[in-house]
């Protein structure tokens, strides 16, 4: 048996939230986590329209029933997920998803040369944000991982590059089961690994999105 790959063209769907006009100051992406569905998840966002922020909200290009089987006929329930990859074959899943995300940012701003750029990772969603940040094609100011860490098999060369100038921000639900002081400790090593010092947000909370941290976030 032998593996064969190919190219083709491939449609993919992506959200946003608010306009964008000559008058729109702030752009931020917003990368979901694992088994989440980007039109449910940029409503997490819906208080920035107000504040003039245009949000875009990629999606995982891998979707799945989020029952198995057994639950789903007993049950009725049909919810789908989304993710950005697995295991399996997970460098072309990689490459694919950058290469996806970038397409969008060159179509969304591609012609915005005046905003301020942000790019949010939440849970998994931050691994993918640091990948595609890392690539050094998106243009951005401020990188956030919410509820999430660098990925330990990241570019260290290329993090020390791209984010030495830029804003770094951590954000941490202080009753989110998720957040293990492991996880921490790993966070802390990876960051000196690339020579950033995160600045830290905490609130009070679970593995969620919270409004009034947000908006403070998005103000720094």
């Amino acid at each position: 048996m032998e593996e064969q790959r190919l190219h083709f063209d491939f449609e993919a769907r992506y959200y946003t939230l608010g306009k964008l006009t000559e008058t729109t100051r702030q752009a931020l992406f917003v990368i979901h986590g694992y088994g989440q569905l980007a039109q449910y998840f940029i409503r997490k966002f819906t208080v920035l329209e107000n504040e003039g922020i245009y949000v875009i909200a990629p999606e995982g290009l891998s979707r799945f029933y989020l029952e198995d089987v057994r639950t789903r006929m007993t049950g009725g329930s049909n919810r789908v997920g989304a993710t950005w990859m697995t295991r399996e074959n997970r460098e072309m899943d990689i490459r694919n998803y950058i290469h996806y995300l970038q397409r969008i940012h060159d179509l969304e701003l591609g012609h915005a040369q005046n905003l301020s750029v942000s790019i949010l990772g939440f849970s998994q969603g931050g691994a993918t944000a640091t990948r595609w940040a890392l690539s050094g094609r998106p243009r951005f100011e401020k990188f956030i991982l919410w509820a999430g860490v660098f990925p330990p098999d990241m570019d260290f060369e290329s993090g020390k590059e791209t984010l030495k100038n830029k804003k770094v921000i951590t954000v941490y639900g202080d009753q989110d089961p998720f957040v293990t002081a492991e996880r921490m400790k790993e966070m802390e090593r990876l960051s000196a690994k690339i020579e950033v010092v995160p600045e830290k947000i905490s609130f009070h909370g679970k593995h969620e999105i919270q409004e009034s941290t947000l908006l403070s976030l998005m103000a720094l």
